[in-house]
């Protein structure tokens, strides 16, 4: 057997934490899953292997490239490269079973072969949340989308934010007013960009496009229009614009816009944003992204919107959808670099027990009732010095410290030290749990 050891390391792309961090990024994903469940979103976990030809059905250009795929047997399959084609598929499948309006989150890692780089990940978490119609879904379910995106980011409490809110129907009818027709995929493309690249090169991509000067300005001109969200109603409306499906996006954009007010979201949280194009072509009405206002930099922390039919390629029946993703992974790298977060705790434990010298019953007794109190407790089984025990519960950043010796033993008490303030007191075994709080 060689001697030649193999250095422990893992690939790019990938996020690995330390406790204190792990901590802190599953206290994220636990306030995002309360706040899901908090609104009636059930939990959904599709598997992480797909077959390829039904996780492909939607897929092309870039996607595809990206996804990992190979054979094992006969079997061609796929790695997940987000969480919405499997729940398109889940739900074509299931259809039968579910109640509808079907409302799901799932909090999975999902998988892509990009260039690893700095924000962008090969294996990352997503935090999704989707609400699926039956051949219909009220407009209403558009305002509590960002009711829910209210709710965690008041919860995770990164500072103010601002949920910009669009409708893809107001563009894409606007752009037919101007004749535009065949080209709106591309256009929603390009303004979609003009947060990374600014005005200018979007006026210049739009000529490349083969749009002239005086409709690229227009174009500019109105995807900048400013105001709050009820002046930039009116401005719509002011435009006499006569193209039906403009005029049905400017509709719900107000509606939207109202219910989102019925729901407790602050002027102040949201606004309207015709610049809002998100660039993925399945999106047919309201469309959303939130940006953390003193850190705009980060870009978008969590977007999606309405498509028309989620399960077009597994099934006829028509599911329209709304929702929503919070790319975690990529979201928490981010803060954690720029120190916008920062771990507070090394440790779940709350309490050591640590016996000197002594049966372990009593200790062990001593551990149950604190974990019944729901107090996370470790107890320290080596037979190691009492300065030992206690260099160890420092290191471990575990706040209290139960000693228990002979004496405490003899008198039923426990010896309980404050790890922060230094202070010792000894009790009652029934009263340690109003000393560790």
């Amino acid at each position: 057997m060689s001697d030649k050891k193999i250095q422990p390391r893992i690939m790019p792309g990938f996020m690995e934490l330390l406790p204190p961090d792990q901590i802190l990024f599953n206290k994220m994903k636990d306030t995002i899953k309360d706040v899901y469940e908090s609104f009636g979103f059930l939990p959904l976990d599709t598997p992480v292997l797909e077959l390829s030809d039904v996780l492909l059905a939607k897929a092309g250009g870039e996607t595809e490239k990206q996804i990992y795929r190979f054979t094992k047997g006969d079997t061609d399959m796929a790695m997940r490269f987000d969480l919405t084609v499997p729940l398109a598929r889940y739900v074509a499948q299931h259809a039968g079973e579910l109640t509808f309006p079907f409302k799901r989150y799932q909090i999975s890692k999902v998988y892509r072969g990009e260039r690893p780089q700095k924000g962008r990940f090969r294996e990352f978490y997503q935090c999704d949340i989707d609400i699926i119609g039956n051949d219909e879904l009220p407009l209403i379910h558009d305002a509590e989308i960002p009711a829910v995106i209210y709710s965690i980011f008041k919860k995770l409490d990164f500072g103010k934010f601002t949920i910009r809110i669009n409708n893809r129907k107001v563009l894409n009818g606007f752009f037919g007013s101007l004749g535009l027709d065949d080209s709106i995929a591309d256009i929603l493309r390009t303004i979609d960009k003009i947060d990374k690249i600014g005005a200018q090169k979007v006026l210049a991509e739009l000529s490349d496009l083969g749009i002239d000067s005086a409709k690229g300005k227009k174009i500019l001109s109105f995807i900048t229009a400013s105001g709050s969200a009820d002046e930039k109603i009116a401005y719509l409306k002011s435009l006499g614009i006569e193209n039906e499906i403009f005029a049905e996006g400017v509709d719900e954009l107000e509606k939207v816009s109202g219910y989102m007010r019925m729901f407790g979201i602050e002027d102040d949280y949201f606004t309207i944003d015709l610049t809002i194009a998100r660039g993925l072509d399945y999106y047919t009405g309201t469309v959303y992204e939130t940006v953390l206002d003193e850190y705009r930099n980060l870009g978008s922390v969590c977007s999606g919107g309405r498509y028309d039919n989620l399960t077009g390629y597994y099934t006829k029946q028509k599911m329209p959808g709304i929702g929503i993703s919070i790319g975690l992974t990529r979201l928490f790298s981010q803060l954690r670099s720029a120190e916008i977060i920062k771990p507070e705790s090394s440790s779940v434990v709350k309490a050591l027990i640590a016996p000197m010298g002594i049966d372990l019953k009593f200790p062990l007794e001593i551990a149950d009732k604190l974990r019944n109190a729901g107090i996370s407790t470790e107890v320290y089984y080596q037979d190691k010095a009492f300065k030992h025990k206690m260099k160890y519960a420092n290191k471990a950043g575990i706040p209290y410290v139960a000693i228990i010796g002979e004496d405490e033993l003899k008198n039923g008490e426990v010896t309980v030290k404050n790890m922060l303030t230094g202070e010792q007191q000894t009790v009652k075994a029934e009263e340690i749990i109003s000393v560790i709080k």
